[in-house]
């Protein structure tokens, strides 16, 4: 048995907010958290690799795989499903490794009503301010002026769902947000209902008071 029971921590923010940067860094800090891969109906691309990039499957599997319950969440999106693998999850859970999923508030919302609801933590970042979000966009040199506008208008209803979340982050120095984050991880990781040889251990000072 696994010191602690592993988690799954869910990353959510408005495009250009640093979800994905500060997931990448969690990932080098800690090289055991596993990365949620999708499964999808969507073919796989020149290079792509089953289990890498994506679980790639047949539409009728997927959604067996549905009404199984065996996805943690899914959607549709331009007529290919997309979704996450339950058994994965319970894998690196019993291990004593936790799961991170970089989603939105719809994925997020589903996984948090799923059976492994108890072991979710969910953290929205927020962008300083829309001017900076927007700046950050622009910074990337790699969207059309439409898409940008397009991920501007997005972004604010993703922002409206903040409160859902179990915590939220304030992403104005990336550095100083990192270590909130790593705060929160630490944190919940020592909750007392995910180490479960804490009882056992707790019976063994208990027998050292009787022997005494």
């Amino acid at each position: 048995m696994a010191d602690r029971r592993g988690l799954l921590l869910i990353l959510s923010s408005p495009s250009g907010a640093g979800k994905s940067t500060l997931a990448k860094k969690l990932m080098a800090w800690d090289p055991t958290i596993r990365f949620s891969v999708s499964a999808t109906t969507r073919a796989p691309r020149p290079g792509e690799t089953d289990g890498r990039e994506y679980y790639f499957k047949q539409r009728a599997e997927f959604e067996q795989m549905v009404a199984t319950g065996e996805m943690l969440e899914h959607a549709e999106v331009f007529g290919n499903l997309y979704g996450s693998p339950r058994g994965p999850v319970e894998q690196a859970m019993r291990e004593g490794r936790d799961t991170l999923f970089d989603i939105d508030w719809q994925g997020g919302q589903q996984i948090r009503n799923s059976a492994l609801g108890r072991d979710v933590v969910s953290i929205f970042i927020l962008p300083p301010s829309i001017s900076a979000l927007e700046e950050r966009l622009r910074g990337r040199a790699q969207d059309s002026d439409e898409v940008i506008a397009g991920r501007m208008a997005k972004s604010r209803d993703e922002i409206s769902h903040w409160a859902e979340y179990d915590y939220v982050l304030v992403n104005d120095d990336l550095e100083a947000t990192f270590a909130k984050l790593l705060t929160v991880l630490e944190a919940e990781r020592m909750r007392r209902d995910r180490q479960p040889k804490l009882a056992e251990f707790v019976r063994g000072l208990n027998q050292e008071f009787d022997a005494r």
